[in-house]
């Protein structure tokens, strides 16, 4: 590439970085392997940047390399969950009742209940919900039909509220 390639790319990946990271956070659950997620989509990116037509679909590229590499991810063996015989206690949560401890809480439930939840299902949910897109889009993102995406939202949703459990009453009292 060119200097002004490289300046372009600088640029973009300047502007959308914390974006896409935060995007890979919601997809994985940790921001370590966030990193790990976003530099995989913006390599893969700068290795195409010559090649890309449409500057204003860059969004949609990187999503889209994005969601992938966490689903492939997930298939590798060595990140699957491994089972103990003891689980670590987790923190007791103060009583406040304040709204910043709240929303807190409320985030960190439904993090830890998409972290359950399996990857595509989670990306369709990221995506629609977090994203903000709409199924239409959703389905660009990911290569499938929208018929697709709408069963994945479903069957996403029906494993979310399995993982909460209780806490999604806690949600709900929450809002």
């Amino acid at each position: 590439m060119d200097q002004s390639e490289e300046r372009e790319f600088a640029e973009y990946f300047a502007a959308r970085r914390d974006a896409v990271r935060r995007t890979a956070y919601l997809l994985c659950g940790d921001w370590h392997r966030a990193d790990d997620l976003a530099q995989t989509a913006f390599v893969a990116l700068h290795r195409r940047w010559r090649k890309v037509r449409d500057k204003a679909a860059l969004d949609a590229y990187v999503r889209r390399t994005l969601v992938r590499a966490v689903i492939d991810e997930s298939r590798r063996p060595w990140r699957r969950e491994r089972h103990v015989d003891a689980v670590p206690e987790r923190p007791v949560r103060g009583g406040g009742g304040d709204e910043v401890g709240d929303t807190v809480a409320t985030r960190s439930a439904l993090l830890d209940g998409l972290a359950g939840v399996p990857p595509k299902q989670r990306a369709v949910l990221v995506l629609r919900f977090l994203e903000g897109l709409d199924v239409a889009a959703t389905a660009a993102v990911l290569k499938c039909s929208e018929g697709n995406v709408k069963s994945q939202t479903a069957r996403g949703l029906a494993a979310l509220r399995t993982v909460l459990g209780d806490a999604l009453d806690d949600l709900r009292s929450a809002q």
